[in-house]
């Protein structure tokens, strides 16, 4: 696929899993589990396309707090499963894991799976995977604000510099795929002018294919970042 531009960063809402697994009268957890096989082609497929970051909104603080109990644990199992492997996988090819949000309220064990693969991250890397757990922008943004209280000086780059995505770019394109049209509390300080696409496609249906789309319509649009062009 010729693309015009391709977006330097790439942030992702996934979003469907569960209504996904309703439709096929399954249980929540084998829509998050679909999801995760999906998960594993769009990354791979990102990297080909020339994406250098990019950033999954894996667990909202919001999900941490309103779903049940079990969905919940089934989520970290899922994790459990699929992450060590496949972070492994990826960092023998350069990629680096950054990890965002509050996970000090996690379980033990899940904590030390996300700092190791973190900490364990090749210098230098050409493509940077972020995952989002039990993350929220406005939390994000009064933790940043706090920081940059306490040091003197509260500006928007000393925010920027306080935020857990310090050293990202900010996002070029934000997907959310499910249907749903918004953000959801989603890097709210770093998407303001990132470019929107919203799909229908529940995600454990959203296919490479699905995503070429989104880059295509990307390459095809104007960013005027205010100006006139």
């Amino acid at each position: 696929m010729k693309l015009g531009a391709t977006p330097r960063h790439v942030g992702l809402i996934m979003d469907g899993n569960g209504r996904w697994a309703k439709k096929r009268l399954l249980p929540r957890t084998v829509g998050h589990g679909a999801g995760m096989d999906a998960l594993v082609k769009l990354t791979a497929h990102a990297k080909e396309a020339g994406v250098e970051y990019f950033t999954l909104y894996a667990l909202s603080t919001e999900n941490l707090k309103n779903r049940p109990q079990s969905e919940i644990d089934g989520l970290f199992n899922l994790l459990r499963k699929y992450f060590t492997g496949n972070i492994g996988k990826l960092r023998e090819g350069g990629t680096a894991v950054k990890i965002i949000g509050d996970i000090s309220v996690l379980p033990q064990d899940i904590r030390e799976m996300l700092q190791s693969a973190q900490s364990g991250s090749p210098e230098g890397a050409k493509f940077t995977l972020t995952f989002a757990i039990n993350y929220g922008g406005r939390p994000e943004i009064v933790r940043a604000a706090q920081l940059a209280a306490a040091s003197g000086e509260v500006t928007a780059d000393s925010l920027a510099k306080n935020l857990y995505t310090a050293g990202l770019p900010d996002p070029d394109l934000i997907i959310r795929t499910g249907g749903e049209i918004r953000l959801s509390n989603f890097l709210l300080w770093q998407s303001a002018y990132a470019e929107l696409y919203f799909t229908p496609v529940l995600f454990p249906d959203f296919s490479v294919k699905e995503f070429d789309k989104a880059l295509k319509e990307y390459s095809e649009r104007n960013r005027r970042y205010g100006g006139i062009k």
